[in-house]
């Protein structure tokens, strides 16, 4: 199972939210790529980037924070966040990223989605489907459609999708654990998918609890910020 670290960005800063809520921001540290270069000395080596800014207001911002990280660590970036055109995506992978996650618009415009499957390849992508009552929620979560995640997800893993970060909105930076029930369900309903962990995460056991129901990987943040987890024993992990 890849451990996976999460940076949050809001104005070029490193930041926590709690279920997605803005007014809930909290700050941990000025410079991100100092954060990212502490997860490189621990021998992690993928990073889960996530552009807040640019989720805010449909197109990325912090896209020169991506640029410092991906030039000076040899993390694995996967970058999300305002990826909602051509131009966006570019952007993305020309400052660095390795992967785009999009979420919002796999909803609102699934054909070109489907465009960036076969102009960038299956490897370089990942779906995010984010959750509230089993159903998908977008546009920062302020939003939830009428589409169970079950049904979302297998029809773009039909589209030749494999790599698909959940998180559910309930759990997200509460510390009380993951949706174990949530990604069981899944996993057993969806054939071919590698299914990352997101949201909740507060201690080793729920991340060996995900690695003993084989997810693919399992992102971590608030419960490192707040010391809930030591770099220590994440490096242990990997």
């Amino acid at each position: 199972m890849k451990i996976i670290p999460a940076i949050d960005l809001i104005n070029g800063k490193c930041v926590r939210l709690t279920k997605g809520n803005f007014s809930t921001k909290k700050e941990y540290a000025s410079d991100p790529l100092d954060m990212a270069m502490r997860f490189e000395e621990y021998g992690i080596t993928f990073l889960h980037l996530v552009d807040l800014d640019g989720a805010q207001q449909g197109e990325v911002i912090n896209y020169k924070t991506l640029e410092r990280i991906a030039s000076k660590t040899s993390l694995e970036v996967d970058f999300g966040g305002g990826i909602k055109s051509d131009e966006s995506i570019k952007i993305a992978f020309e400052s660095g990223a390795e992967k785009v996650t999009v979420g919002s618009i796999a909803i609102k415009n699934r054909g070109l989605v489907e465009q960036w499957i076969n102009r960038y390849g299956q490897e370089h992508l990942i779906l995010g489907a984010d959750v509230k009552d089993e159903k998908i929620a977008i546009s920062g979560w302020t939003e939830t459609v009428d589409e169970y995640v079950y049904d979302f997800v297998r029809e773009y893993i039909e589209k030749g999708l494999k790599t698909v970060i959940s998180t559910d909105v309930a759990k997200d930076g509460m510390l009380e654990g993951p949706s174990f029930e949530l990604y069981e369900k899944v996993l057993s309903e969806i054939e071919g998918i590698e299914l990352i962990a997101s949201g909740g995460i507060r201690s080793i056991d729920d991340l060996e609890k995900l690695k003993e129901m084989k997810l693919h990987g399992a992102i971590i943040g608030k419960a490192i910020y707040e010391g809930r987890i030591e770099l220590k024993e994440l490096s242990q992990l990997c």
